[in-house]
């Protein structure tokens, strides 16, 4: 029997009696097909696809969100020299709007793009500071400043002053997790996390920044202290990730770590970016091609729009990141895409594939030996017409020659 799907909502509200409603909706249906259905089992199903396991628990989570609701300031912990950690600034004025009263920080260094090497602290600075300056066409004196300042502030992180980090399972935001407590010599007293990936009646969560206050202040009790095991597991993951070899990284990718335990799926994800071994496409690449060749031309925003509502696995992508992660696909001596109407704003651009992008795809060409530019994956740098790692099927590296 095909059912109505049930329309969750997109910042993580619940209104229960709209499911009440659903679900007496449903019952109708039901006894259609069966005169001995129960109230009892249509509240199930609806419960079920809003992702809970029962309605008593639906009912218990929705009453939760509630109290949050009406006690935005219902923790005392929460004070003035709390600070909120982020990796972008998503989530500041919502934090406000849920009665929080700490300081806000952030570091919204883009660590899964670009070089990310094993440096000393100045050097690394200017390493990222000029990947962004060029790759987002900053100036890189503001740049520069911004990216010494919110590095600076992390030092804070080993004071004896509340911290909390807001997180969700996706690579941009535990590669800032494990940078921030890779700087740590142990974990202090009072550094917690809040880490989600998912969100119940979010049918597609993408992350903290599309949840409403309440919401907020509902994940606030979920927090957990941050402990030595997990800044030893950041330090092994950030030292793996900066390495020019992705061996050690396969190896924490592919394991599951109490410690943080969204780590690994998050490595994992960001291994995939890179070349992939029969046709040398990073996932975003492939994701985005594949896009093009079952719709036909598209907008270029509209492209990144497909992949993060329905293709991306676990989507890490801002929209200015993944205009940049094509723009060697097009802007290169051997394009895969082209892009008309260049007089537009970038997401109003039609791409198409050319023939070279088809062959690509079809595994009957590799892209790296027609590429004119490097790219990056953490430490691992891939060169165009030089040997290079690349991923495999089962998703582990592999030392490609040829």
């Amino acid at each position: 029997m095909s059912q109505r799907p049930i329309t969750s909502t997109t910042d993580g509200r619940l209104n229960l009696e709209q499911q009440r409603k659903r679900a007496k909706e449903l019952l109708t249906r039901l006894k259609a097909h069966d005169a001995h259905a129960t109230l009892s089992q249509a509240q199930w199903q609806i419960a079920k696809q809003l992702g809970f396991s029962s309605w008593p628990k639906l009912k218990a989570h929705v009453d939760a969100l509630d109290f949050a609701a009406r006690h935005p300031n219902f923790q005392a912990s929460d004070e003035a020299r709390t600070t909120h950690w982020r990796c972008g600034s998503d989530i500041a004025h919502t934090l406000q709007l849920a009665g929080f009263q700490g300081q806000f920080r952030m570091l919204t260094d883009p660590l899964c793009m670009g070089p990310v090497r094993d440096l000393p602290a100045e050097e690394f600075r200017t390493l990222r500071s000029a990947f962004i300056s060029q790759t987002f066409a900053m100036d890189l004196t503001t740049v520069a400043q911004r990216v010494d300042n919110e590095y600076q502030h992390l030092h804070a992180l080993a004071d004896d002053a509340p911290s909390v980090l807001w997180c969700e399972a996706d690579a941009y935001d535990q590669l800032f997790l494990i940078r921030a407590l890779a700087g740590l010599d142990r974990a202090p007293r009072h550094l917690e996390l809040i880490q989600v990936d998912r969100i119940p009646g979010v049918e597609r969560f993408i992350g903290i920044g599309q949840l409403a206050p309440d919401v907020l202040a509902w994940l606030w009790p979920q927090r957990r202290r941050i402990n030595d095991d997990a800044v030893q597991l950041a330090k092994q993951a950030w030292s793996a990730y900066c390495n020019p070899s992705p061996l050690r990284l396969a190896q924490l990718a592919h394991t599951y770590h109490p410690a943080l335990p969204l780590l690994a799926p998050a490595l994992l994800r960001q291994l995939q970016e890179l070349p992939g071994a029969q046709d040398g496409l990073s996932l975003t690449e492939r994701l985005a091609l594949t896009c093009l060749a079952d719709t036909g031309p598209m907008a270029f925003g509209q492209v990144f729009a497909e992949l993060m509502a329905k293709r991306e696995p676990l989507p890490f992508l801002g929209d200015m990141m993944f205009h940049a992660l094509l723009r060697p696909l097009i802007d290169g001596k051997q394009p895969l895409l082209t892009e008309s109407e260049t007089q537009l704003e970038w997401p109003r651009r039609v791409l198409v594939l050319t023939p070279l992008g088809r062959q690509v795809l079809s595994g009957q060409a590799y892209w790296p030996e027609h590429a004119s530019h490097a790219r990056w994956v953490g430490g691992t740098c891939i060169r165009p017409g030089e040997p290079h790692w690349a991923i495999d099927q089962a998703l582990r590296p592999v030392w490609r020659t040829s």
